[in-house]
């Protein structure tokens, strides 16, 4: 009963999480959002107290259920552990392992350094629910997308606009490498160990493990049941079982309810505590309350369906159908070049997240904002202490005044919810012109085009030569007005560098 349970919980919850970061409409935020907010770490930097306060009374009472229930990454570990198949079904897929403490504490003590000194590139290698997150956007979602592109060209052809096609694009190749690598390393010690990687390195897992040694439910031993033929142990996929001293460790124990179902002599049960044999009752009396008292030991020949449909499910969804390559062109004449991104002295981080350094202190680098953003700007960093966390780049978009998405979407507090009013107020950097790129100049054309999209009025033009008004105009930028969205940057003809650019803000603030 409690492995059915967790198994069902652990599904809906990994099947939203999943969704929540492939949704290209921004539609299911609405409904799964609170599934990101409730993960452990981003409530703790978003300072959400009630979720803190919650997960860590459930783990006082239950263990560490939020490792086997909660977290998208502890799912996906128990996924992979499923897939070793058995030899020999009378041996186990695990054995009892001692805690390795001097891996554990270690780096959970330099994680909790990193984040007080905003190492973000640290702690976004090491956050759980941000390590998954970047695993579905990275490897999973262009699938998703190219199966999305494939029902749009089907429906077009039907005439119907039920689906509408998307760019599909690698936003930062370190951060790609970055999610394969961690599907590697989890697959490999999942494979090996089951829960490796959860009870060695997570720092979340670490942090929690103080706490489920003290839980009031646990599963316990009853000794005098016990036939010591260890099949606890082997189903054990944390290692945690002893059956020979019949001990569990509970700092590891993730409450999976395999043990309980191994066993065959009922001899394990999830419970507060086991009665004592000197107040034992009589073996006749024992039959008849385990009659009438419900308990959660595995039942021969119950079976249980298996995390399997997740991945079919996914993969069905996700079936990438080829699309016809299109190339940009200017009135069907001449390719338009991609534009390159300028050498920002200072980079471009979202409305909404304050400064740079709230940035740092907060963001973990789950992507969930770089999936949703609409427009395309927001993109993980390269930089080495902001790595994977977000900034913005006017390539293939611009931060459009009425969107404020991304600040919707953060569970972690780096971009704090703003409405479209305040943000048409956000000054995240401001204009910079090229004189070298600018058109104007460079061919002796009119041009504009920066003036004309400029959705605070902050740039005007102006003679090139004040003695001339009839010669070339050129943009002039008002900076007190100027917001930094990127129109300008997004916008200008000329190729492969704007002839206009924005420049980041250490701390944004209020336009005058």
């Amino acid at each position: 009963m409690l492995r059915r349970i967790r198994i069902t919980l652990a599904s809906l919850v990994f099947a939203g999480i999943t969704l929540l970061f492939l949704d290209i409409t921004g539609i299911l935020h609405t409904y799964l959002g609170w599934l990101a907010k409730v993960q452990f770490l981003p409530a703790l930097l978003a300072l959400n107290l009630v979720v803190v306060v919650a997960l860590l009374a459930l783990t006082l009472i239950f263990g560490r259920i939020y490792c086997s229930v909660v977290c998208p990454l502890g799912i996906l570990q128990d996924f992979f552990a499923r897939l070793r198949p058995r030899k020999n079904k009378k041996v186990g897929r695990y054995t009892y392992s001692p805690e390795l403490r001097w891996l554990r504490y270690p780096v959970l003590l330099v994680f909790a350094i990193a984040i007080v000194a905003g190492f973000g590139s640290f702690v976004a290698l090491l956050a759980p629910y941000s390590s998954f997150g970047r695993i579905v956007v990275n490897l999973l979602r262009p699938l998703y997308e190219w199966g999305n592109n494939g029902l749009a060209a089907i429906a077009e052809h039907y005439d119907s606009y039920a689906f509408y096609s998307t760019d599909v694009w690698i936003r930062s190749l370190p951060t790609f490498i970055i999610a394969a690598a961690t599907v590697v390393l989890l697959f490999v010690l999942a494979w090996r160990g089951g829960r490796t990687y959860c009870n060695t390195i997570c720092p979340v897992g670490s942090f929690l493990s103080f706490f489920s040694r003290f839980s009031l439910l646990k599963i316990r031993f009853d000794e005098e049941k016990c036939r010591n033929c260890s099949a606890c142990t082997k189903s054990c996929k944390a290692s945690c079982i002893d059956f020979k001293n019949h001990s569990i460790d509970y700092s590891r124990c993730v409450v999976c309810g395999n043990c309980i179902e191994s066993c065959k002599f009922g001899a394990l049960q999830f419970r507060t505590a086991l009665p004592s044999n000197h107040n034992a009752p009589s073996q006749a009396g024992c039959e008849k309350a385990e009659s009438e008292v419900p308990s959660l030991t595995h039942s021969e020949g119950e079976s249980v369906s298996r995390r399997s449909f997740l991945l079919s499910s996914a993969l069905l969804t996700t079936a990438a159908l080829a699309q016809e390559a299109k190339l940009k062109v200017d009135g069907g004449l001449a390719d338009i070049e991609d534009k390159v991104p300028p050498q920002r002295k200072t980079p471009i981080t979202p409305p909404g997240s304050l400064s740079a350094h709230n940035m740092a202190q907060h963001c973990t680098g789950c992507q969930l904002c770089v999936a949703q953003c609409p427009n395309d700007v927001l993109r993980p960093s390269a930089g080495m202490m902001t790595l994977m966390q977000p900034e913005m780049s006017y390539e293939r978009g611009y931060c459009r005044p009425e969107c404020n998405r991304c600040s919707q979407v953060c569970p972690a507090g780096a971009i704090k919810p703003i409405t479209a009013e305040e943000k048409s107020s956000i000054q995240i950097g401001h204009a910079v012109w090229v004189k070298e790129n600018c058109i104007p100049v460079t061919d002796g054309v009119e041009c504009g085009n920066c003036a004309r999209h400029c959705p605070t009025g902050a740039i005007q033009m102006v003679p090139l030569d004040p003695n001339d008004e009839l010669g070339a105009y050129i943009p002039a930028v008002n900076e007190a007005k100027c917001i930094g969205c990127g129109a300008c940057e997004n916008l200008c003809p000329a190729r492969p560098l704007s002839a206009i650019y924005v420049e980041g803000h250490e701390q944004h603030h209020e336009t005058m």
